[in-house]
């Protein structure tokens, strides 16, 4: 087996730098500290270029009519206040690090390149270690949930409905299998979650290609995380042909990927290992877990670091960090109840801090959504199709809660309605100065383009009571992204079937079941037309609308996602 193998990293013997007993612990609070600090060194200000397009976009909208006076809602950056100490690991994780130490050892002698990756790697996984420990053992804190805040954004979170373990019976790893197959001669690789990966890898590198298009092989840390996934799947012929590549012709991401298999390795081990203590009855996991602001930020980095690798160029700056950090917020809010009922520690929901924080991040993550759709947030960054792609994703694979949680009986007001006149923002900054929200009147173009009114006229036949609703969306979305020049048949078909139906539902005050018909046939529209979002020609104007719709549009199912209901933990180790 060759020695810059995934073999060799697994039977390395190197001494850790990790003590073994806990008669000599790795203190929590240094741990969070030097996380901390290791990131703010990193973290590259926002490129001239980038705020050059900020304001072009601006005076584009603004040009749409009379710029009006907003009100702003400023969040500090995440980095500031280091994250909190937690106790010290127990035995079994102090041994579940050196095993780990000694695996990024030996990566870190054969690729000195990611020497930085592997220090992170190193520090979460001991911050992750410590805060499964304190949430299993420390007496609970001070509840924070719990607040009287009026802001213009705690005022509008929704009262989640009850669910139990039997409501997330869809949270498969491996998704739906694809109608096209994105690699034909691989049937194994043929499911949404692989799909989806490489679909957001192309909208990316349509400009710019930096190789990563269709190098599957690279992404280690998918064969660790999705178990339903490795059941089909030649592990052994997989690890022989990332062997021989690294050997034969090195790259960093591939060595990034190597650190991100042991990161994912490692996190599912601790995930198990707590909950096999929560099942068997030695210890109580309670509906929080002690992460705070700072503690979730640079846990869910660290994942999406290595998930969504952008040239090392790109890596640090804040645009990207954003867009990384917002993408799993929006995971995480459809994810929140199976989340809770799996006993996940990493979701931002269940973590310890205000639930005008945890609003704010959901907030963040629609004006990205909205920034995504215009023009001018494509030029300057490889990595900025993230959201938008993750979003659509979501809504075709029936794990959004546009269709599962937010079908609300009646619809709310759209006048003076927070969400809908909350301002595209990349928010730049949410991990270090913070970042400022502004909502006002929203902006919306005199007339529809030729494409988008034809969208609009199918709904006014076909589905007249969701058409004025839909109509005004569609104005509002042009504003953003200017003429739309998508493909009718599939984006309608699509659109009627998720979003359309998910408006009539509501309207009618359909019961519960209705929200599980829709959220089912997303999965299969899904399966039907997700190939037409890979086509060069119309794919990125496909994925914008949609993204749009399912993350931005009036009556705002996605932030429906924000509720949260505490239930029991228990479930099926974390699948997915």
């Amino acid at each position: 087996m060759n020695s810059r193998g995934v073999g060799a990293v697994q039977k390395a013997s190197a001494d850790s730098l990790l003590p073994a007993q806990p008669s000599a612990p790795l203190q929590p609070a240094e741990t969070g500290d030097a996380l901390a600090r290791l990131l703010t060194e990193r973290v590259k200000g926002s490129t001239e270029q980038y705020r050059r397009d900020q304001s072009a976009a601006r005076e584009r909208l603004d040009a749409l009519g009379s710029p009006h006076a907003a009100t702003t809602l400023h969040l500090a950056g995440a980095l500031r206040p280091a994250p909190r100490a937690f106790l010290p690991p127990d035995e079994e994780g102090y041994a579940r690090l050196k095993r780990l130490d000694a695996g990024l050892r030996t990566i870190e002698a054969a690729f000195p390149q990611v020497s930085t990756d592997i220090e992170l790697c190193r520090l979460t996984c001991a911050m992750l270690e410590g805060a499964w420990r304190t949430r299993a053992l420390a007496p609970p804190r001070e509840e924070e949930q719990a607040t009287d805040c009026t802001c213009p954004l705690c005022r509008h979170l929704p009262t989640p409905p009850a669910r139990t373990l039997d409501d997330y019976s869809w949270r498969q790893s491996a998704g739906r299998p694809l109608a096209v197959k994105t690699w034909p001669y691989r049937r194994e690789l043929d499911s949404v979650l692989t799909g989806g990966w490489s679909w957001t890898r192309q909208m990316n590198d349509l400009e710019r290609d930096l190789g990563h298009r269709h190098r599957f092989e690279d992404d280690i840390l998918v064969f660790h995380e999705y178990k339903r996934v490795i059941d089909t799947i030649d592990t052994a012929r997989l690890t022989q042909h990332v062997e021989s590549r690294l050997a034969e012709n090195f790259s960093t991401p591939s060595a990034r990927a190597l650190v991100s298999g042991l990161f994912a390795a490692h996190k599912r081990s601790v995930d198990e290992y707590w909950l096999r203590q929560h099942h068997a009855g030695r210890v109580v996991l309670p509906q929080t877990n002690p992460l705070d602001q700072s503690a979730y930020s640079v846990l869910q980095m660290l994942d999406c670091l290595f998930w969504h690798v952008a040239p090392d160029t790109e890596l640090w700056q804040e645009e990207n960090l954003a867009s990384l950090l917002l993408c799993r917020v929006i995971d995480d809010m459809a994810d929140v109840r199976a989340d809770a009922l799996t006993g996940e520690i990493s979701n931002f929901w269940l973590a310890d801090m205000p639930t005008h924080t945890k609003a704010f991040y959901s907030a963040c993550a629609i004006a990205l959504v909205k920034y995504g759709c215009m023009p001018e947030a494509h030029r300057p960054m490889w990595n900025t199709w993230l959201l938008t792609t993750t979003i659509v994703w979501m809504g075709l694979t029936g794990r959004h809660a546009l269709w599962f949680d937010g079908i609300t009986r009646g619809l709310p007001p759209a006048e003076g309605c927070a969400l809908c006149d909350l301002q595209p923002n990349p928010c730049t900054g949410i991990l270090s100065d913070g970042t400022t929200l502004a909502v006002g009147p929203r902006p919306t173009v005199p007339a529809l383009g030729t494409r988008t009114a034809e969208l609009s006229a199918r709904c006014r036949t076909e589905h007249p009571g969701a058409w004025a609703l839909f109509d005004a969306e569609l104005h509002a979305f042009e504003a953003l992204h200017g003429p739309w020049h998508g493909d009718v048949e599939s984006t309608w078909d699509i659109l009627r079937r998720t979003y359309v139906a998910a408006v009539e539902a509501s309207i009618a005050a359909a019961p519960p079941a209705r929200a599980r018909e829709i959220q089912q046939d997303a999965g299969v529209v899904g399966s039907e037309r997700f190939h037409a979002l890979h086509d060069p020609r119309t794919g990125r104007e496909d994925t914008t609308l949609l993204a749009y719709m399912f993350g931005g549009a009036h009556p705002h199912f996605l932030w429906n996602a924000t509720g949260y209901r505490p239930t029991g933990v228990t479930g099926d180790w974390l699948d997915g």
